[in-house]
């Protein structure tokens, strides 16, 4: 494989903005198409139209489950992923309850990660565990989650949804997302058949790049056309 397809082939284009329409989706899978990235992840509504509009091509419909803030009961995201499942999605990305991975209720966290990836894996789809990393920022905190994920058979541990804003001194709202120190840490903190996908602040080929290289198999990624057209200029031969 080239640099170029290896590159397009970690990514998992977003389109989740709350904002998007239709139209929105229609245009973001042709990007998706004409770089023939991973995935595509999209809002649960939308599965059965990514499906359709990506027909014929190898580009993967994801969905996100529990998203942004992973407030729902667990017979809600299980719910809710078998029926992206069901409309046509392969690759499943939940968010954990954080306040309960804050107060350290792990049996409550091995509950629903298990129930959301036992229920996806019977359905043929696998499953990413988003742990929001701006939230849950003790090391330890992180590496318990990754046991987990290991222990219950998840497919990858992913650092953020994209949506996880931390109040600011200047009473600002914004996130970090993915760092390539917390990948490092989760990489070396899960099992050999546990993957890592980096999310979150992935905007240029540079850090597509540097998330490779700290361990990462898949990026979350809204600027994949910048990341792609950098990369053919980059890597493609003359």
């Amino acid at each position: 494989m080239n640099k170029v397809k290896e590159l397009a082939k970690m990514i998992d284009h977003s389109i989740l903005h709350p904002t998007m329409t239709d139209e929105d989706l229609r245009r973001e899978c042709e990007v998706a198409k004409k770089y023939d990235v991973a995935s595509v992840c999209v809002k649960p509504y939308a599965v059965k139209q990514a499906v359709e509009l990506l027909k014929g091509s190898d580009v993967l419909v994801g969905c996100v489950i529990g998203f942004p803030a992973g407030n729902s009961a667990i017979p809600v995201k299980v719910f809710e992923a078998e029926n992206a499942c069901k409309d046509g999605a392969v690759e499943i990305d939940m968010v954990i309850n954080i306040g309960k991975a804050l107060q350290g209720d792990w049996a409550y966290i091995t509950g629903e990660i298990k129930s959301v990836s036992d229920a996806c894996h019977k359905l043929g789809a696998i499953v990413k565990v988003i742990f929001e990393t701006d939230y849950v920022t003790k090391e330890a905190d992180i590496v318990k989650l990754c046991q987990i994920c290991t222990e219950v058979g998840a497919d990858y541990v992913k650092t953020s949804s994209g949506f996880g804003f931390v109040k600011q001194a200047n009473g600002d709202y914004n996130y970090v997302g993915a760092t390539i120190s917390v990948l490092e840490l989760m990489k070396k903190s899960v099992g050999p058949k546990v993957k890592v996908k980096a999310a979150g602040g992935v905007r240029t080929l540079d850090q597509l790049i540097a998330v490779q290289a700290a361990g990462c198999t898949r990026s979350g990624a809204t600027a994949t056309a910048v990341m792609m057209e950098e990369a053919m200029k980059r890597f493609s031969p003359l």
